[in-house]
This record gives C-alpha cells, sequence and structure tokens, in this order.
C-alpha cells in the first residue's frame, strides 16, 4: 500500500495520493491501497474531510486494461467504490491532467469534484469497444444530464476542465490539486455543504424524463458515424437506463452490457488496436540513450493540397510553421483553401469561432526555399516526380542550416535516392502523411538506410506532438501503406474485366466496413491523375483509360465511374458505365462471368494480407500491429476487425493461403500465390501475432 498510495494528515484534511506511474492506472495494488488509505481516514477521529488527489502527470487516467478479462483481482470495485461514497466524511476528488474513464468513475463516486485548468475529464471507453463499467452510465447523466452524458460516453471524448465546471461536473477550477483540494475541503467544513451522493440526485434527468427527444437527438447525433459498431448503441442503452430505472437495477444493466462487450470480437479487436498502436512507439535498433532534436522551427515546402493540410496539423496543435511557395500567386492560392477549410468547420460547430484567425496567425506565408535558413525540420511537399524531389532537396542542403532534419512526403518514391543529392544523408527521411492531412490521423516514418537515429526519433516525437499515430517503415516502393493497396487496387481492375461492376465492389468493401471502394476513391482523387501517370509510363489500362477519353474524370467532372447530381458527392451507378464496359470487354474479346461478392472480397482483402505478410518478411514492417496501426488511421480499415493481420489470425492463415492459391489458379494470376511467411506459419502451426 504505502508503495503506491500513501496517506498525509494536514490538519483536519487527510489526503489520500495515488502515485502509480506513468498514469496511476486502477490496478488492483492501487484499488487496495486507496480502499485501506480511506478506512484509516474514516476510523481517525481528528479527521473531518478527505482530499483524492495523484502524483504525477495525471489524475488516475483510468482502469489497467490489461486485467480485463483475468480474474478478479480483490477488492472488487464494488467494494471499494462502496467505501469511498458511503463515507460519514466528506471526501473530495482533486484532479489534474486527465480522469478518465475508472478515473472519472472514482471521481463520480466522491462528493466534490474540483480540477486544475488545464484537466480533462471523460468516459472513452467506447474507443475500446465497451461501455464504462464502474457506474459511470448511471452517475455521470444524473451530474451533467443525459445530453452531456450521451456525448461523453456514446461519443467518447473527453471534456475539458472549464466544460465540466459549466456543466457541474466539478465544483471549482484549482490552481493545483492537491493544495486546491485540500483548500476546497476546508471550505466545504466551514460552510457545512451537504455531502452530495450522486446515486440519490435525480434533478438533472427531470428534463429528459419529461421530453424524450433529448436524449433521442444526442443518440442520433453521436451515433450517426458508427456504421458497424457495437459499443456506442450498448452504451445508450445504459444511459437510457439511468433515465427509466431505479439507481441499482441501472447498475445491472450497465453490467450486463459491460461484460457482453467485454467478451465481443468487437471489443478485442479494438482493445488489440489500442495496444498496437502504443507499441508501434517503441522503436527497434537504436543505440541506447538516443534523444530526438530539438524543434524549435518548422518549414514546409508545397502550399498545395498536401503541403497546406501538413501545415494545418501543426497550427491545429497550436505549434507555429513557415509554409513556403516558389510563386505569390500559389502561396496565396494554398492560403485561401486553408483559410476555407478552417472556415468551414467553425460554421459546421467543429472548431470554435474564433479557431480559424487564430490558426491563420500561426501560419507564416513565405515565398523561395531561402526561408528554410532557421528551421530544424523542413517538410516538403512538392509534385510526386523524382526529378522534382531530387532539385528541391539539392536546394534545400545549400538553404538549411546543418542538424535540420530533411523529410520528404513522398508516397513511393525512394528515400535513399533523395537523400544522395545531399552531403547530409543522415538527416534525411520520409514523413509521409495522408490525405487529407489535416483529418487523417497516420503518418509513415521512413527510415532510410543512411537516416540518423536521432533524426528518426525526432520525426516519431514531432508527429506524436501534433496528434498524428507515427509508424516507422523501411525503405520500398510504396513503403507499407501504398505497396499493400496496389495489390487490392489491381484486383479490383482485373475483377472488372471478369464481370463485376463498379458498384459491386465497392458495396463489398463497404459491407466489410471500409470507409469507401476504390472507385468511389478514384472519382474522388480525379480519375485524369492515373491516366496521365499511366500515358507517361506508356501503360495501358482499357477500361480506366476508356472512361477517361470519354471524359469521364470523376466528381470533378460530375461523372467517372459513377454520375453525380450538381452539388452532390453521392456516387450514383450509371448505366454508361456498364455499357462502356461491356463494349471494351467485347472488343478485348472477353466475355463477363458472375462475380459472388465472396470472390470479390477474398481477391482484394486476401491479397492486403499476403502483401503484409512479404513486407513482415522482408523486414519493412517491425511488427504485424505497425501494419494494422497504418491500415487503421491511413484507410480506415474498420477498427472493430483490429486491422488486416489481426484479422487475417482471426480468419484463419490456411484459409486465405487456400483461397488464394485457388484464385491465383482460377484466374491465372500468380499475384495471388500465398507468401512464403503465410505457408512456413502455417506449416510451423503459428498465427501472425507470434511475430510480435
Amino acid at each position: 500500500m504505502a508503495e503506491v498510495v500513501k496517506l498525509e494528515r494536514h490538519d483536519v484534511i487527510a489526503t489520500i495520493t495515488v502515485d502509480y506511474p506513468p498514469v496511476n492506472a486502477l490496478s488492483a495494488a492501487v484499488r487496495g491501497g486507496i480502499l485501506g488509505c480511506m478506512n484509516l481516514a474514516i476510523a481517525d477521529p481528528e479527521v473531518k474531510a478527505i482530499v483524492l488527489t495523484c502524483a504525477g502527470r495525471t489524475f488516475i487516467a483510468g482502469a489497467d486494461i490489461t486485467e480485463f478479462g483475468k480474474p478478479p483481482q480483490p477488492p472488487t470495485w464494488d467494494e471499494f467504490m462502496a467505501v469511498i461514497e458511503d463515507s460519514p466524511k466528506p471526501v473530495v476528488a482533486a484532479i489534474h491532467g486527465n480522469a478518465l474513464g475508472g478515473g472519472l468513475e472514482v471521481a463520480l463516486v466522491c462528493h466534490f469534484r474540483v480540477a486544475t485548468e488545464n484537466a480533462k475529464l471523460g468516459l472513452p471507453e467506447v474507443k475500446l469497444g465497451l461501455l464504462p463499467g464502474g457506474g459511470g452510465t448511471q452517475r455521470l447523466p444524473r451530474a451533467v444530464g443525459p445530453e452531456l452524458a450521451v456525448k461523453m460516453i456514446v461519443g467518447g471524448d473527453p471534456i475539458t476542465a472549464r466544460e465540466a465546471l459549466n456543466s457541474g461536473l466539478i465544483a471549482e477550477i484549482v490552481e493545483t490539486a492537491a493544495a486546491g483540494g485540500q483548500t476546497f475541503a476546508r471550505k466545504v467544513l466551514t460552510n457545512r455543504l451537504p455531502v452530495r451522493k450522486l446515486r440519490d440526485d435525480q434533478s438533472k434527468l427531470a428534463a429528459t424524463k419529461s421530453d424524450r427527444s433529448i436524449f433521442t437527438n444526442a443518440v442520433a447525433s453521436m451515433t450517426r458515424r458508427a456504421r458497424g459498431l457495437e459499443a456506442p448503441f450498448a452504451a445508450a442503452d445504459a444511459i437510457a437506463a439511468a433515465i427509466d430505472l431505479p439507481f441499482e437495477e441501472g447498475l445491472k444493466k450497465e453490467l450486463e452490457g459491460f461484460n457482453k462487450l467485454l467478451r465481443s470480437d468487437q471489443s478485442k479487436a479494438q482493445r488489440y488496436a489500442f495496444f498496437a498502436e502504443r507499441a508501434a512507439n517503441k522503436l527497434a535498433g537504436l543505440p541506447e540513450g538516443t534523444r530526438p532534436r530539438q524543434i524549435e522551427r518548422v518549414a514546409v515546402v508545397g502550399a498545395g493540397t498536401m503541403g497546406g493540410g501538413i501545415a494545418m496539423s501543426f497550427a491545429n496543435a497550436g505549434v507555429s510553421v513557415t509554409l513556403i511557395e516558389s510563386t505569390e500567386e500559389q502561396l496565396k492560392r494554398g492560403l485561401g483553401t486553408i483559410q476555407k477549410t478552417w472556415e468551414a468547420s467553425a460554421a459546421r460547430g467543429s472548431i470554435p469561432g474564433d479557431a480559424p484567425a487564430k490558426r491563420m496567425a500561426l501560419i507564416k506565408a513565405a515565398v523561395g526555399l531561402s526561408n528554410v535558413k532557421d528551421a530544424d525540420l523542413i517538410i516538403e511537399a512538392v509534385f510526386e516526380t523524382m526529378a522534382v524531389k531530387k532539385e528541391v532537396f539539392a536546394q534545400l542542403d545549400k538553404c538549411a542550416k546543418q542538424g535540420a532534419v530533411l523529410a520528404s512526403n513522398t508516397s513511393y518514391l525512394d528515400i535513399d535516392e533523395i537523400a544522395s543529392v545531399t552531403d547530409r544523408p543522415q538527416d534525411v527521411l520520409g514523413m509521409h502523411f495522408f490525405s487529407p492531412a489535416n483529418v487523417m490521423k497516420l503518418c509513415e516514418i521512413v527510415r532510410g538506410p543512411r537516416t540518423a537515429p536521432d533524426a528518426l526519433m525526432t520525426a516519431v516525437s514531432i508527429a506524436r506532438q501534433i496528434g498524428k499515430a507515427p509508424v516507422v517503415v523501411g525503405l520500398c516502393h510504396g513503403f507499407v501503406a501504398n505497396r499493400m493497396y496496389d495489390p487490392a487496387f489491381k484486383q479490383a481492375d482485373k475483377l472488372l474485366f471478369d464481370g463485376a461492376l463498379p458498384h459491386q465492389i465497392d458495396a463489398v468493401l463497404t459491407k466489410f466496413g471500409m470507409p469507401m471502394g476504390p472507385f468511389v476513391m478514384g472519382d474522388m482523387a480525379g480519375l485524369d491523375i492515373g491516366w496521365l501517370s499511366r500515358k507517361d509510363r506508356g501503360v495501358k489500362s482499357e477500361i480506366s483509360d476508356a472512361l477517361c477519353e470519354a471524359g469521364r474524370f470523376g466528381l470533378k467532372a460530375g461523372k467517372g465511374w459513377y454520375k453525380y447530381e450538381a452539388g452532390s458527392r453521392a456516387p450514383i451507378p450509371d448505366p454508361d458505365v456498364e455499357r462502356l464496359i461491356d463494349e471494351t470487354l467485347v472488343r478485348l474479346g472477353r466475355k463477363r462471368r458472375a462475380i459472388s461478392d465472396e470472390e470479390i472480397l477474398e481477391r482484394m482483402m486476401y491479397s492486403i494480407v499476403n502483401e503484409g505478410a512479404r513486407i513482415l518478411e522482408e523486414g519493412i514492417a517491425a511488427r504485424p500491429g505497425d501494419i494494422d496501426v497504418v491500415w487503421l488511421y491511413g484507410f480506415g480499415w474498420p477498427i472493430y476487425r483490429g486491422g488486416p493481420m489481426y484479422w487475417a489470425d482471426q480468419v484463419g492463415l490456411k484459409h486465405i493461403a487456400d483461397r488464394l492459391a485457388f484464385h491465383a489458379k482460377q484466374t491465372n494470376d500468380p499475384s495471388l500465390e500465398p507468401a512464403s511467411l503465410l505457408k512456413r506459419l502455417i506449416v510451423e502451426g503459428k498465427i501472425l501475432a507470434s511475430l510480435a
């Protein structure tokens, strides 16, 4: 108990301090420590009030999820919480950092709550495929009302201390947690404030009881993007129980929902994804003691779609950045796009009304590469050709100060070849952001053969600082994300020649859980880009080429693989496209056959798994989980399926290899032959997860 929780008395105030780095998770030892200290403080006649607080950088940031699914360790959750809630002496939770999940649930059984200005409070269990299982769905609606409770529990996003104060979740904002908690506890005693047990308070449920639409509208809003997910709807049902049932019955309903989700495949996949993202931060092969370089100034070269989005990512995180273009006109156009994007977000209520002006102020605009001279990190985001990249890096080598990290946003090209035009290849690496860069979370950090360890660590550190999920990958064409996507896209193209239609293929992928299929994605990106690239390389794709020759360039043209009504982004299947495909196949002497949804899914998704196995075998990715993080955050792989490598283990490697071999033979396509790693793991009776 003394190791992780300590009890101190300051006159009539007992302070219980949790000290369990790094985030004071509610392990059995912490629960036991708090319970023991609570009992001592309650039994001490000199103690009149109790403050629960934490050492380190945060309040209790959640339950210890490594204990999930294991035999429960004493003390039980109910026993531990009851001692706090039923204390005859007022208990004040003094919060700093994050009070999340089980941490907020502990604060909710305390009679009062105070927090520092920087604190965040939330119940994010839904992001692990769960719902709060410690009374959160029953007490939070009583603390803040069902509408905000739905936002916090079904949406899973925390609120600030200021929002918590306005909603009544906390009583005061304090300068420091422990001292502020003690001061507030003395105020409770002096003013004889009544002890408030949330379980007994129905006042904030009254409005929703009389007007159910307050609740149903909030749920509809928060589940709008929850397609395929179970936890948000189960969480909403648990909150409904807080409105409709007595407290104890609501708790039973919550526990039933929690236990059902805990055993579900979805939650297992989502918890796997949580740990995979954490593991991706562990960099292999770096010398002991490697530290990131100090980054005070950042420059982005190129104010187009990608460069502008990257600059926005820095400004969104409160980091100033210099955006550089070759002409005033291009710079003005790029800044205008950034401004419009933020203003549209503010109009939707996604960001505060004053955010666009504040964020624009963080972007310094400049013409000419000489403006990189003071930057510690320079990210190039110019046109995706080797010649252009080399030209820019040769100039950066002359303009950038020594020790600056030089990063390319290339999505395919050889980082070492780009580095070869500089006298500092050790400072060169890839930082591959995904489009739109201001929204997408993934950043592939591409390690060249000559990239210095501290440069690599710097890129990972800065990516995390701006809210990205960095994954370090090795050097090959397309790295991990695009190298794995290409075989699936090629299968989609081949499926057209075999008889499938674009809307059928897209529907199979969206039913699987992907945000969109390859043909909708192509229309959004613009089909003319790939067409021009194929022309340059002397490559043909008869159906795609015929589409472009007919002026069907995608969404921007109002027609591509689909047709689009004026002002709408909704794709509508077009009989003209089916006719064009038929005519092309007749001209090529090909006959359409009936293609099942199962064949589409297997040829496309198993191709992704197959290429991932090759990537692991070559050491391009360090772990299967790294590949899964790439797909979760780069392409919107459904999180409830855990990522392609995790999913492959659930489906069964032998089944996948057998089906790949079958389709390779049926279609005469050697690219579908199972990877040697899959074959080896099957023979050894192992799964991909064994490689972690």
